[in-house]
């Protein structure tokens, strides 16, 4: 059983909330990652991680990592833990200059299709 905490309570925060964070304080405050991450970049943890390291780290970097035991895209991660993609860019910068997930880019497209076709396309539905 749970006793209530004294002083005034507030309307809007429910006991079934929990703690509210603000985004910029899981990132310390920054808004860029130290890598540049696609979206679609796929994330790996580590085989093994230390348990002291571990223990360091903040609840959602280490859901993360549990979460990245499987290869998972980074836009699937933010939407895992239901953080901004922003925030998430920035926890799997930190993660991975700890060695903690490797990233995995995908393949870039080395054929783009010239414009004379993508204009033939056009011109080609435009007839329906």
């Amino acid at each position: 059983m749970r006793a209530e905490s004294p002083g005034p309570q507030h309307e809007w925060l429910d006991a079934d909330a929990g703690p509210v964070v603000r985004p910029y304080t899981l990132t310390g405050g920054r808004v860029r990652p130290s890598v540049c991450l696609d979206v679609v970049a796929f994330v790996l943890a580590a085989r093994a991680v230390d348990p002291a390291t571990r223990a360091a780290l903040h609840p959602e970097q280490r859901r993360m990592v549990e979460l990245t035991r499987r290869p998972l895209p980074v836009a699937e991660l933010a939407a895992e833990l239901d953080l901004a993609l922003g925030v998430v860019r920035v926890l799997v910068g930190d993660l991975l200059a700890r060695g903690l997930v490797s990233v995995h880019a995908p393949a870039g497209t080395t054929f783009l299709p010239d414009d004379n076709i993508l204009k033939a396309v056009v011109s080609g539905l435009r007839a329906l």
